[in-house]
């Protein structure tokens, strides 16, 4: 299995939560880089350099419409991230399951 770039890591994208913030912003739609750093309240070179990170690694798609860009969530890439995180909401329910009857057992 090959080393994938940091750069087009998913999981290291969304490990920021500048990043993980700009991709709850897109979540209803897409969003100019103008956009998204009024509403997130940080710098444009700062939002743009954040945007880079998640468009390398696929996360958001990008769209040009004169000089300005919109971008939204690539929900197919997202997905990689969901079904990783699936396993552990599936152990972790598991568990709170078993404290939980432990807990009821107990009050008995």
């Amino acid at each position: 299995m090959g080393r994938i770039a940091a750069s087009q890591d998913p999981f290291r994208a969304v490990a920021d939560p500048g990043r993980r913030r700009m991709l709850d912003a897109m979540l209803t739609g897409e969003r100019s880089v103008g956009a998204l750093t009024q509403m997130l309240e940080i710098s444009q070179p700062a939002v743009s350099q954040h945007l880079q990170v998640l468009k390398q690694a696929g996360l958001v798609t990008e769209r040009k419409a004169g000089r300005n860009r919109y971008y939204q969530v690539n929900g197919p890439e997202l997905q990689i991230i969901a079904d990783w995180l699936g396993k552990y909401e599936i152990f972790w329910n598991d568990k709170l399951g078993a404290l939980n009857a432990h807990l009821a057992r107990r009050k008995q």
